[in-house]
């Protein structure tokens, strides 16, 4: 490998990417975190979509990663508050499902429902990283 292509590949692709990621278990909210972050993004990390709908409307995220079955409220009722939104309070932040519903009627409710991407769990360091970018370059 070409020295010129190492420097690209090592450099980070989300430099300057804010992204809130919202999911009920640490263990995921920590391993999504360490891959955004080595990448070049800055995360918050919630366990709730209550919380994550007051940190929404006051850090303004780039993008927004959530997963959908959460203990109380979950994904499609957080995407249903953001959307509910006016712009300037984050109404149009763009939105991934993270979520280990994969069926094809899963992924078209996701859609549906206002998120942009759905993303299958386990989800791959690319993938992931993939996902982010794209989303980050419809702001």
């Amino acid at each position: 490998m070409q020295a010129s292509a190492l420097r690209i590949a090592d450099a980070p692709h989300l430099h300057g990417v804010r992204v809130l990621v919202v999911d009920d278990m640490p263990y995921v909210r920590d391993v999504v975190t360490e891959i955004l972050e080595r990448d070049g993004a800055t995360v918050t990390a919630v366990g709730t979509a209550e919380e994550a709908l007051e940190v929404l409307q006051r850090e303004r995220p780039t993008v927004l990663l959530s997963d959908l079955s959460m203990p109380g409220k979950g994904g499609y009722w957080l995407i249903g508050q953001v959307r509910a939104l006016p712009p300037e309070r984050g109404g149009t932040t763009p939105a991934a499902a993270l979520t280990a519903y994969t069926g094809p009627e899963h992924r078209a409710s996701v859609l549906r429902a206002g998120f942009q991407y759905h993303v299958a769990k386990p989800v791959s360091m690319q993938e992931l990283i993939g996902v982010v970018a794209i989303l980050a370059l419809k702001v």
